[in-house]
């Protein structure tokens, strides 16, 4: 009896030491579902200061730890200092709109999400007014839909290679939006679905400009935009920033456009070969990592 009380105070005690830095695989049950998530600390985390979180989600048919190697931002969470957490969706995707019906499953991935942003506070120092989202294709279309729902918590996005797939885009306030996206993106084409496709017969995501737009007409920001072509220093792929300023409360909107890119993310080139063609003259991560820094909640 002694050694099981003994065990016990254990650990309670182990449980309720604050997380380090490293990397910690966290368990969560939502609906009675068991959703784990991974949690990237950077060396120089401070438990007296608040930190900055990036919520980074995956694509279809990936997960929480696949989304971190793939998208090398536990790195750049490093030499930033902020935290990196890798959540996973049910059956390896996220419940974005993508498909008739599919808002109403019973799969609730804004609560999920929601309980994870509630837990990383829970155990680390938060900063509140800086946590922000990025995603890959599915999980750039889920992270619109955050915006879009819980904007009051959401500071800033940083969608790759996925737009809106929503009816409608109405955050409660202006949500800075950051967007990569390439002109021969094959699994979520620039200009949106082919409908005499049968594998995008279904499936309701917008095109790049009617996702910007309406960001553009969230935020109050300018419709056409100004540009600027990035120097092409580390390979041929050409990359146009549409700048469309500053809307309301100064919340941007910036798109950056890869032509001839494909279904990659910009600064990551080891990838296979049917995604299409990545570039190495931008670093999505770098990129969308100033954005976020100066844009904290308002």
């Amino acid at each position: 009896m002694q050694f099981s009380l003994a065990l016990v105070a254990i650990l309670a005690i182990s449980q309720s030491e604050p997380l380090g830095p490293g990397d910690h695989k966290r368990p969560l049950t939502v609906d009675e579902l068991k959703r784990p998530y991974w949690v990237h600390v950077p060396p120089k985390y401070d438990p007296k200061q608040p930190s900055a979180v990036v919520l980074v989600l995956h694509g279809a048919l990936m997960d929480g730890k696949l989304m971190e190697g793939f998208s090398g931002l536990s790195r750049t969470a490093d030499e930033h200092n902020f935290i990196a957490v890798y959540p996973s969706g049910t059956m390896a995707t996220w419940n974005a709109g993508l498909f008739p019906g599919e808002k109403n499953n019973k799969t609730d991935d804004v609560k999920y999400l929601g309980k994870v942003l509630d837990d990383v506070e829970s155990a680390f120092k938060v900063d509140k007014k800086r946590i922000y989202i990025t995603g890959l294709s599915n999980g750039a279309m889920m992270s619109y839909r955050l915006a879009s729902e819980m904007s009051e918590r959401i500071a800033a996005i940083a969608p790759v290679a996925g737009t809106l797939a929503l009816d409608k885009y109405a955050p409660k306030r202006p949500v800075p939006v950051i967007h990569f996206h390439g002109t021969k993106d094959l699994l979520v084409p620039f200009n949106g679905p082919d409908r005499k496709k049968d594998a995008f017969a279904l499936m309701k995501f917008k095109s790049v400009n009617d996702t910007i737009q309406a960001c553009v007409k969230a935020n109050g920001c300018n419709q056409k935009p100004t540009e600027t072509e990035i120097e092409a220093r580390a390979d041929k792929l050409k990359v146009i920033r549409k700048d469309y300023g500053k809307g309301k409360h100064g919340a941007e909107v910036i798109l950056y456009v890869v032509e001839n890119g494909g279904h990659t993310w910009p600064g990551v080139t080891l990838l296979p070969a049917f995604l299409g063609a990545s570039t190495k003259n931008i670093s999505a991560n770098e990129v969308m990592w100033e954005f976020f820094r100066r844009h904290p909640l308002k």
